[in-house]
């Protein structure tokens, strides 16, 4: 594929990314795209300035603000070999934009290229989604939002229905879905319902930050990462119109994105909604860039534990339930001292759900099912499996 057909090239001699860079410095750490084979690369920068079906106008301009702030981090490991293919050329209608972005991710997907998407506005999360599609690949989608992206059926798609034209794909390759962080004044009943009838899985804001270390199993299990600026709190990041009062901390924003870099299953991740024009002195594309920071940090750390991995020298427990008439087995890494647990599911199904039967979970699951409770990580997936 020839990237130069899609992207506008980084020229780092102007505008907000002219600077006396130093040798240390990010933009010195990477590589800004000039023809070069991508598949050479582990991570690949995509700047999407699309905002058409967004109520955040003024997010089209993102990307290098962000970018601004990314290029100035230092202590980057160079290990991890990275490319800035730069900003996509918008296509003629926003249907344009959608298929020349999901054509480039899956292009990137396949070359295991892992891309970092910087919108832009949410709904971009949708043809993130089609590259999956597209390689016929079950996934799971994670998403860090103050509110679901549902609407109804027959609605045009935008940033706040999106999640509804994912699910009523046809076919549909989504496995799970989860919510991190919504804040219930924002969520109607009907959507928590229907959330939970799919055997989704959503977490209140407050019931996260109380453990945010419990977010690490659910990224940990995500194919997608989509996360809404909006879900931090408007003190932290007043760029977006949808800002409110409450949401994360930025060093909780970072916590949940670096989990995201060391997840060895984790293959895409996008950041959406900040919108330059209601920012406070670059406050909130500076905090973008610390998370950014923060996932390749993560990635650096990889363990390649599963799916990359075997799971051969686990450690393995067996945990009898309801006076034997269930069992859980889990896995311990002995890389990473992390825990999955074991789903049974019908053998007819073992083609394609065999990469969602080992659950990522925690040490507390462990300890739920010793007494003698089935976790309801498991019990969520195994009705998804059955």
């Amino acid at each position: 594929m020839d990237f130069s057909e899609y992207f506008e090239s980084i020229n780092i001699d102007q505008g907000d990314l002219d600077f006396n860079y130093s040798d240390y410095q990010f933009i010195n750490k990477i590589e800004l795209y000039d023809n070069q084979d991508v598949t050479e690369f582990n991570i690949a920068i995509i700047g999407v300035g699309e905002e058409r079906n967004s109520d955040n106008e003024g997010c089209a301009t993102a990307p290098n603000h962000v970018r601004k702030y990314l290029y100035r981090l230092t202590g980057f490991d160079t290990s991890t070999k990275i490319i800035d293919l730069g900003n996509l050329k918008i296509g003629a209608t926003i249907e344009d934009t959608y298929f020349a972005l999901s054509s480039i991710l899956e292009h990137l997907l396949k070359k295991n290229v892992l891309p970092i998407i910087i919108g832009g506005s949410q709904d971009l999360t949708y043809a993130n989604f089609l590259a999956y599609k597209n390689l016929e690949q079950t996934v799971n989608l994670v998403s860090v939002d103050a509110k679901f992206d549902l609407g109804e059926a027959d609605e045009e798609l935008s940033s706040n229905n999106f999640l509804t034209k994912i699910i009523l794909q046809q076919p549909n390759y989504l496995f799970n879905y989860s919510n991190i962080g919504y804040q219930s004044y924002f969520v109607d009943k009907e959507h928590i319902n229907l959330i939970s009838k799919l055997y989704f899985d959503s977490y209140r804001l407050g019931q996260v930050q109380q453990n945010i270390e419990e977010v690490e199993p659910i990224v940990r299990n995500a194919d997608i990462l989509s996360f809404d600026i909006s879900a931090i709190r408007q003190s932290e990041a007043p760029a977006n119109k949808n800002a409110s009062p409450n949401g994360f901390y930025g060093e909780q924003a970072c916590q949940i994105t670096r989990y995201a870099g060391m997840s060895d299953k984790l293959t895409s991740i996008g950041f959406y909604e900040i919108n330059p024009e209601l920012d406070s002195n670059g406050q909130t594309a500076h905090s973008v860039a610390q998370m950014i920071w923060y996932f390749i940090d993560g990635y650096n750390h990889r363990k390649n534990d599963f799916p990359v991995g075997s799971r051969k020298t686990y450690l393995k427990y067996m945990v009898n339930m309801q006076d034997g008439e269930n069992e859980v087995v889990f896995y311990k890494s002995d890389k990473s001292e992390r825990w999955w647990m074991n789903v049974p599911y019908p053998s007819h199904n073992k083609i394609k759900f065999e990469r969602h039967v080992l659950v990522p979970c925690s040490y507390n699951d462990y300890k739920t099912a010793c007494e003698n409770e089935v976790p309801n990580r498991w019990w969520q997936t195994f009705q998804k499996l059955s």
